[in-house]
């Protein structure tokens, strides 16, 4: 990456961050793409306010990159996803398409398109090839399909342009600095870190904390994109720990590194999601890859941070509350 001009969008969030981080150490020049407060962006990089909704701005976003990383998305609680499809469904696949079609046509020799783990069925643990035989699960049905688009985008593109260079990542349940904490439609780990830290007690978790999820965290998946742009051959990667954790472990680690801790209770009402879910991640281990955070240390790390930047945490773009959509 040294000397080349990198594209990041969403390079303000909470895996662009890391990322931009680590290109700007590399000796990368680096220019974010992004509709959050330009307070988030690294000072060592270009920021533009780019919707990218619109191909116009994405071509000017893209003008004189060599790389592009595509990590713009939009990240929602699953009631979320229940309620508000529109807005998962319509943006990802329109800003998907916008990108990867104007760094085609700018020339750009690398491109790297995030995926998500919501593109898999139901099963016990995730295998990249399996994905075309099946259908996203039904609670990530939008989400899923719309992901879905831009990896048929990516293999159009090979079959047509002889475009070869596109590499897929497919992170697992993603948590991080720079997350969305919004208690109303965040992903479980910061939305129990935020509502736990805001002093909620009784701290109230729906279902009753057996399901076990795939979680890695956001450094680890950015140094996976690295791995996975220098090698677009092996494409698509699954960027996961490997090992699943209960949600009623995520809880009990969040209660452990709180000074006065809340007592919890399990809404055993409310949906659960999906029993299991864990990933791969043999094909990301052969290309060098191995994620370095446990979750302990991870959402430790969270939470210090959260608690040390509190009035930074709502200056990120959120779309189920903004008028403007990334």
């Amino acid at each position: 990456m040294k000397g080349r001009k990198v594209l990041v969008t969403g390079g303000t969030g909470m895996i662009g961050r890391y990322l931009v981080e680590l290109l700007i150490e590399r000796g990368a020049s680096v220019r974010i793409a992004s509709l959050d407060d330009p307070s988030r962006a690294h000072p060592g990089a270009e920021f533009r306010r780019v919707n990218l909704t619109d191909i116009r701005e994405c071509l000017s976003a893209c003008a004189g990159m060599d790389t592009v990383f595509h990590l713009a998305g939009v990240k929602g609680s699953p009631l979320m996803t229940k309620t508000k499809p529109a807005s998962f469904f319509v943006p990802t696949v329109s800003f998907n398409t916008n990108m990867m079609e104007a760094a085609r046509q700018s020339g750009v020799e690398r491109y790297l398109f995030t995926s998500s783990v919501g593109v898999y069925a139901p099963a016990e643990v995730f295998h990249e090839d399996d994905v075309w035989k099946t259908f996203p699960s039904e609670n990530d049905r939008f989400a899923g399909w719309a992901k879905r688009m831009g990896e048929l985008q990516a293999e159009a593109y090979r079959i047509e342009y002889g475009w070869d260079k596109v590499a897929i990542v497919r992170p697992a349940n993603v948590y991080g600095r720079f997350d969305n904490f919004d208690p109303k439609n965040a992903m479980v780990i910061p939305s129990l870190i935020r509502r736990a830290l805001d002093g909620e007690d009784p701290l109230v978790v729906w279902g009753d904390g057996s399901p076990i999820r795939d979680f890695i965290h956001a450094r680890d998946v950015a140094e996976g994109m690295l791995a996975a742009m220098a090698h677009p051959e092996k494409t698509p990667v699954n960027l996961g720990s490997g090992t699943g954790v209960t949600i009623r472990r995520i809880v009990d680690i969040i209660v452990a590194n709180m000074d006065k801790k809340p007592r919890v209770v399990w809404d055993s009402s409310k949906p659960s999601g999906d029993a299991r879910r864990l990933m791969d991640v043999s094909r990301a281990r052969a290309i060098g890859w191995t994620p370095r955070t446990s979750i302990e240390d991870g959402i430790r790390d969270v939470m210090e941070w959260f608690r040390a930047n509190r009035s930074e945490v709502d200056k990120r773009h959120n779309t189920f509350t903004a008028d403007r959509l990334m």
